[in-house]
């Protein structure tokens, strides 16, 4: 009989779990599990692939993956195989070297659409209609080894990051159920990705959420949507308080960007339309309705967000 394909896992985050536990589902030869200690200034929303780890007594360290102990331990253990599922570091070439069938990593794009960090919210500001989750190769440049399979997933006007991000996640674990028994044979696809018909992005900080009002009212609901819960969210300055913008919807209209047209319900002008604001949250206020924020805060008609922190409010 022959042996089972040894599997060496990076994973972090729900699709980290997820495709940990589709493997588990199809009783891979799973010997170690590299994962991530939580950040305590992130907030964690996610399942922990080491709990999975550990209840189904799998192995699991938290240390990098590309430290030189865990490079001679990889050797030692000789991989057949090593996924990546949402591993937040780099993987050396080195370690990528190891395993007899080769390194996959699961993406979190229709690649070679958005490669690099935060896809799922890169998509949804940027008002795209649709992306997908991807296995693919690792080679030394990110994300553009040979593709082994794809899942496309809808992105709706409505959907915020979230709710794409929970379809991505169905969506590579379908792909990790189809692919990983043709790995392990011998047999799966190796497309070569086409690096001209995607770009590269980086990754976000919570100072990218800052709205700038002389966009469109579409663009700046995109912002909005793509950056909401559970992430920092985005934000403007009002009367000299940090105010996020956790809810809005673009409506037609005009008027000067960042001004105060109507306050009940709460809508703003834009470079192009007007956004009404339904939910926000004034500096470490609570969350609150956006119209209720207005009559309390004393927010009258015409007055200015800031275009930026520092930019001089129009004159009246």
């Amino acid at each position: 009989m022959s042996r089972k394909q040894s599997i060496v896992v990076c994973a972090y985050h729900n699709v980290g779990y997820r495709c940990l536990q589709e493997l588990i589902r199809q009783q891979a030869d799973v010997a170690l599990v590299f994962t991530h200690d939580d950040s305590p200034s992130e907030e964690i929303w996610f399942q922990s692939v080491r709990e999975l780890a550990q209840q189904h007594g799998i192995p699991v360290m938290t240390s990098d993956v590309n430290l030189n102990e865990n490079i001679t331990l990889l050797k030692e253990i000789a991989p057949d195989l090593l996924l990546s599922f949402y591993y937040r570091n780099m993987i050396r070439n080195e370690v990528l070297e190891i395993p007899a069938l080769g390194a996959l990593n699961l993406h979190g794009s229709y690649l070679p659409k958005y490669r690099g960090r935060v896809p799922v919210n890169w998509a949804v500001i940027n008002g795209e209609t649709e992306t997908g989750a991807t296995l693919h190769y690792m080679v030394q440049k990110p994300d553009a080894g040979d593709i082994v399979d794809q899942e496309k997933v809808g992105i709706d006007f409505t959907d915020t990051a979230f709710d794409v991000f929970n379809k991505v996640t169905e969506a590579a674990v379908k792909v990790i159920s189809r692919s990983f028994p043709l790995l392990i044979s011998g047999q799966a696809p190796r497309i070569p990705m086409d690096l001209t018909r995607g770009s590269y992005f980086g990754g976000r900080k919570p100072a990218d959420g800052l709205i700038d009002w002389q966009k469109s009212a579409v663009e700046i609901y995109n912002l909005i949507r793509g950056v909401t819960h559970p992430y920092p969210g985005a934000f403007s300055t009002l009367n000299g308080k940090k105010v996020v913008l956790w809810k809005a919807v673009p409506v037609e209209g005009q008027g000067e960007p960042g001004k105060v047209v109507s306050v009940s319900p709460f809508r703003v002008a834009t470079g192009q339309g007007v956004l009404e604001i339904q939910s926000l949250q004034e500096e470490e206020s609570a969350e609150q309705d956006a119209a209720e924020y207005a009559q309390s805060a004393g927010v009258k008609e015409g007055t200015f967000f800031r275009l930026t922190p520092s930019s001089p409010l129009p004159s009246p």
